[in-house]
């Protein structure tokens, strides 16, 4: 989703994003990407600094759907959990992946700068919150990611967690100290200035009709022109089209929405103090402050594409219910924008056929994902790196077309209330234990006022109590008695002489 602090309420910078003509003429290209969303964009500047010849197609406008309506958060990793990742691929596969996850974070950092993409504010920090009371997996965790994939990480404890986010529906957090946010619109139109500096072509409102993909140029026709090309890459979402249908139904098609408020004065800074991004372990809700004192949303999903401003409502609800205090926030403006979710959760990299590529995939996976698929098709092409299979496991797998939309419509809902569930009874758990000690505190004093003993401490059970060991038997001398009085042997043992 977009955010306010660079004017996303008033829409993309005109001046910034000038409108590309459509392909009128037949063209001849070294690569040609469809869909000029991150992914694409990224892939087409990286080729062209590399010297190739690139050609972007795209059917509508850049960054008209997801790439241009996200809350900019970068940091490395997938959607996937890095614990299943590793399950599916090993310990050093999962290395290598997470290392390529580093690489694409750092290459948004280098991009996403004043220099560069002027307006883009960077800011530093993200930390991931918790719903439940998960000590222990968190230091699991952080063990993980600090220790094994060399990834800068602290770990907060409940009472630090709650002191920047006033709330009791947070427990323990991780931090990512390296993450940082950039406003998501100005990024996507950014780069697409970038790309067309570095000599890259890009045609808007140019759908594609039909691709062959036989022979070693590859061709692709389009409503008013063709282009011949010796790769093409697709980089499109779930808009891909009928000509290719088979990628698109290996998508679940979810819609994300966000809601950007007015600005609500004193009143936020003392309910969020963290400077960041915020999302919590279960992917649910997405927030942070921007401007100083508006707050950018993100939580609602459908599978079906509804009117931003109709979830304007469950927008206010949700903060409401995370943050009591700030009440029924006024809404200034809701984004939407459909992403397409894998059923492996990771996302879509590589070659399908000699001179066909995929990126793809994105939808719950962040920014990094996009530019590390830029990066590393651009030189799987040009240089030959081979580290695209790293993503061969994760290979294209039907979504289930209508039916799939429907399941992962109530598997979202189901996920949401037994994550909603858990975090209630972690909550009333943490009531109770607050009672106990309260009771507890109170007894105690009330026994000191009182002049009375406080309960007796209970003794350890039997079995919990060492025997003494029997003293050892001593030789009788000469002339000692063999069987003394009990009253001096018991004096002995007390005087402890044998």
């Amino acid at each position: 989703m977009s955010e306010s602090s660079t004017s996303a309420a008033d829409g993309p910078d005109q001046a910034a994003s000038p409108f590309r003509d459509r392909l009128a003429f037949d063209l001849d290209v070294d690569i040609c990407v469809v869909g000029a969303g991150l992914a694409g964009l990224t892939v087409a500047r990286e080729a062209a600094r590399l010297g190739a010849s690139v050609a972007v197609l795209e059917g509508r406008q850049i960054g008209w759907n997801a790439s241009g309506h996200h809350l900019g958060t970068v940091m490395p990793g997938f959607g996937l959990p890095i614990s299943d990742v590793i399950e599916r691929v090993g310990l050093d596969d999962a290395r290598e992946l997470w290392a390529l996850s580093k690489e694409g974070a750092d290459y948004v950092r280098a991009t996403a700068t004043e220099d560069l993409i002027p307006g883009i504010k960077p800011s530093d920090g993200a930390l991931e919150v918790s719903n439940v009371d998960v000590g222990e997996a968190l230091i699991g965790r952080l063990q993980t990611l600090g220790e094994d994939f060399a990834t800068e990480v602290e770990g907060w404890q409940v009472d630090r967690v709650r002191s920047v986010l006033r709330t009791g529906r947070y427990f323990h957090g991780i931090y990512y100290p390296k993450a940082f946010q950039i406003d998501g619109r100005k990024y996507v139109h950014g780069l697409a200035a970038l790309a067309m500096r570095a000599g890259v072509r890009i045609f808007e409102e140019t759908p594609v009709v039909s691709i062959d993909f036989s022979g070693i140029r590859k061709r692709i026709v389009t409503p008013t022109a063709r282009l011949r090309a010796n790769h093409i890459v697709l980089a499109g979402n779930i808009h891909l089209g009928a000509p290719l249908k088979r990628l698109s139904d290996t998508l679940l098609p979810v819609w994300r929405y966000a809601a950007l408020t007015e600005p609500l004065g004193e009143r936020l800074a003392e309910s969020i103090a963290f400077p960041g991004s915020v999302v919590d372990s279960d992917g649910i809700d997405h927030f942070r402050v921007v401007d100083g004192d508006r707050l950018l949303w993100a939580s609602p999903e459908t599978t079906w594409n509804a009117r931003p401003e109709r979830l304007g409502a469950a927008v206010q609800r949700r903060v409401a219910t995370v943050f009591p205090q700030l009440g029924k926030v006024p809404v200034a403006e809701m984004f939407g924008g459909a992403v397409g979710v894998t059923v492996h959760g990771m996302p879509q990299i590589g070659q399908l056929r000699r001179g066909l590529w995929v990126a793809s995939g994105f939808g719950r996976q962040g920014l990094n994902t996009s530019a590390l698929a830029g990066q590393l098709i651009a030189r799987s092409i040009l240089w030959g790196d081979d580290r695209w299979r790293l993503f061969s496991p994760f290979e294209l797998v039907w979504a289930g077309g209508t039916t799939g939309r429907v399941a992962g419509h109530f598997v979202s809902l189901w996920a949401r209330g037994a994550s909603s569930v858990a975090g209630v009874l972690a909550r009333y758990r943490e009531g109770a234990r607050a009672k106990e000690r309260l009771r507890e505190a109170r007894l105690a004093e009330a026994n000191l006022r009182a002049g009375t003993r406080g309960p007796a401490l209970r003794r350890p059970p039997p079995s919990a109590v060492r025997p003494a060991r029997p003293p050892a038997p001593r030789q009788i001398e000469d002339g000692e008695a063999a069987y003394p009085d009990a009253s001096q042997e018991s004096e002995r043992i007390s005087d402890g002489r044998m």
